[in-house]
């Protein structure tokens, strides 16, 4: 498993996206305030979509709001030295003004490993093997605390394998919480979106909304896959999240769509 010693911080440069304006399928007069739950868990079609710069926003704003915020990314791969300062648990740290210490990353953090594969094939690499129960409580600790929002990010898409025998689907479903749904805008993205849809009705698994994180190679503008989405989903909110030029810290630029979620 990566240790966070020895970090040296570099340019500190943001993931891809910030969000902007809206496509609700939901009907007329229907409002986004029940959308941000305690806790939410953030989780995607695939990896590397944007799960993180939605969970820095939330965090951000809703720390901007006065809300009290914890923010988790339990399970995090392809950690080392080299890729701590651009890795999601940073971002996450930097998006919630925390000092970046051993213990702030071990509390975000705790299980992170070096090979950027799926946490059970990094795990073997390693000699290790996720401990499921454990990854449990410590996410159920930190929703019976003291704060307002708790959210967790998941790691990859929602089947991907944590252990031989489970998922993150297995995992959201033990915690028995509400999750946000993001998936890219690429070709493919409305199939990969209504699978995973279909797939989180048929074990019970509420999605609040789908936020659709506009790719670097849209076939589309981003507001028209959104709108076929929504189409196939009515009552869920489907947001957009257009692709905008990289720049230090997003979330503290990001419109202010999500905090109509608080």
């Amino acid at each position: 498993m990566a240790t966070a010693s020895h970090i040296h911080r570099r340019a500190r440069r943001s993931r891809h996206s910030a969000l902007s304006r809206s496509c609700s399928a939901l009907p007329p007069g229907k409002t986004y305030q029940s959308i941000l739950v305690k806790p939410l868990f953030i989780t995607a079609t695939g990896t590397g979509i944007g799960k993180t710069i939605v969970t820095t926003i939330l965090a951000w704003q809703a720390k901007q709001a006065g809300k009290s915020v914890r923010a988790l990314k339990p399970v995090i791969s392809g950690f080392t030295e080299d890729t701590y300062d651009e890795s999601d648990t940073a971002l996450i740290l930097r998006s919630l003004n925390l000092e970046e210490t051993e213990d702030a990353i071990n509390n975000i953090s705790p299980w992170r490993y070096e090979a950027p594969l799926a946490p059970d094939m990094a795990a073997a690499r390693e000699n290790a093997v996720l401990d499921f129960e454990k990854l449990i409580s410590f996410c159920k600790e930190a929703v019976e605390g003291p704060d307002d929002i708790v959210l967790i990010e998941g790691v990859g898409g929602l089947m991907v394998p944590l252990t031989e025998t489970r998922t993150v689907l297995d995992w959201i479903k033990s915690l028995n919480c509400s999750s946000l749904l993001v998936s890219g805008s690429y070709l493919g993205t409305i199939s990969h979106t209504l699978t995973a849809m279909e797939t989180a009705e048929k074990y019970d698994l509420p999605i609040k909304a789908i936020i659709i994180s506009e790719s670097e190679e849209s076939p589309v503008p981003v507001a028209e896959t959104a709108a076929v989405i929504g189409r196939f989903l009515p009552g869920t909110p489907v947001l957009e999240l257009p692709r905008l030029p990289d720049r230090l810290e997003q979330w503290r630029y990001a419109p202010g769509l999500l905090t109509k979620m608080l």
